[in-house]
């Protein structure tokens, strides 16, 4: 009987002992899941704040960063390519397409890039007004949403997302040139081509593309005194048809370049979470969705047999230096809806001729940019 209650009386303690310790991990567990929360709480609110406010940075960025209400701040220098690490164009034939890729890497020879630096303000001017009375046959229209501008040492910013591959992006960049010519110049300009599957257009390269490689190419060979331009161009195998990395490959990419200007305006991207294909752009305060006109000839086209594609970057140039059919016009055309956004952000500087133009200052009422 003593040795039953010497048994129930050491079970009953061994029981009273097994359950002060389960107490007491259910307590330690319990403060251990509160502190995890609270430190998970404090580490979110760290990152946003490092990110929010001033004297903050993001990524792999170095140096200030500050995004308010009036603007997307970076600091640091844009990136101009590196010619000597490009090496020789090789030149292709293609048979289904137009018979290219000819000169492609070549760059524009002085009197070909004064055309679009030296573009008269006159076809802007008459361009604007054709689009604006609807004799322009092409569709030359904007989706465009209202954003914070990105600013970079003092200036606003054109912010360009693209694809060598892409046929849009190709056509597109006539009338970006154009535009941008109203607010700086070129050094450099390319000659380049959509795919090969998507009917080799001839365009122009912001910088020489690594076109038989999936890769990105950053940056131009632009001046401006009232601008940036943050060109970031996707590169694929230009033989194949349009191809575009997914988004984390080209933030990978993009923070590599360790450009703070880079890697804020793409994570500025995709913050805005409204990327529907490429181009993709920003100008000033205006965020485009996809190329601002379709401009692939005199009218725009019911079929893929696209008149842009059996031209040559001789032929278009001699267009845009001597408009006078409803190609070269619609592309100056879609370059004045560009330049009406980045006018109206800058509140129409008056010591940009193209600002004061009457076409384009109607063009921002008509808009309502």
């Amino acid at each position: 009987m003593v040795d039953e209650d010497k048994r129930a009386t050491r079970e009953h303690s061994a029981t009273q002992q097994l359950a002060g310790a389960l107490r007491t991990l259910r307590i330690v567990t319990t403060l251990s899941l509160v502190f995890g929360i609270m430190a998970m709480a404090l580490a979110l609110l760290a990152i946003n704040v490092a990110f929010h406010a001033p004297g903050g940075s993001s990524g792999n960025a170095t140096g200030n960063s500050t995004k308010m209400l009036a603007g997307f701040n970076v600091t640091g220098p844009l990136i101009q390519p590196n010619l000597s690490s490009q090496g020789n164009p090789v030149i292709t034939q293609n048979q289904t397409f137009g018979s290219r890729l000819t000169d492609i890497n070549a760059p524009l020879n002085a009197s070909e890039l004064a055309v679009i630096n030296n573009a008269q303000n006159a076809y802007f001017e008459k361009a604007g007004e054709m689009l604006l009375n609807g004799s322009i046959n092409n569709t030359v229209q904007a989706s465009v949403k209202n954003v914070n501008p990105i600013t970079v040492n003092g200036k606003l910013s054109v912010v360009y997302l693209g694809s060598i591959t892409c046929i849009f992006c190709g056509e597109n960049r006539w009338a970006m040139a154009l535009a941008l010519s109203r607010f700086g110049n070129f050094t450099y300009l390319f000659k380049g081509y959509s795919s090969l599957g998507d009917q080799d257009v001839p365009t122009l390269y912001w910088s020489p593309a690594t076109y038989s490689d999936a890769g990105f190419t950053f940056g131009s060979f632009y001046n401006s005194r009232y601008i940036n331009f943050i060109a970031m161009e996707n590169t694929e195998p230009i033989s194949q048809g349009f191809s575009l990395q997914p988004f984390a490959t080209m933030q990978q990419e993009v923070n590599a370049t360790d450009n703070k200007a880079y890697i804020d305006a793409f994570h500025y991207i995709l913050e805005l979470n409204n990327f529907q294909g490429t181009p993709y752009t920003i100008w000033g305060n205006y965020q485009v969705g996809g190329a601002d006109a379709v401009v692939f000839g005199n009218s725009t086209p019911q079929t893929n047999k696209l008149p842009l594609t059996y031209m040559t970057h001789n032929q278009v140039l001699a267009q845009l230096a001597a408009p006078r059919d409803q190609f070269s016009y619609s592309e100056y055309a879609a370059a004045d809806l560009y330049v009406a956004m980045i006018c109206k952000s800058m509140n129409n500087n008056a010591s940009v001729s193209a600002c004061q133009l009457p076409a384009i200052q109607k063009i921002e009422q008509a808009t309502g940019y």
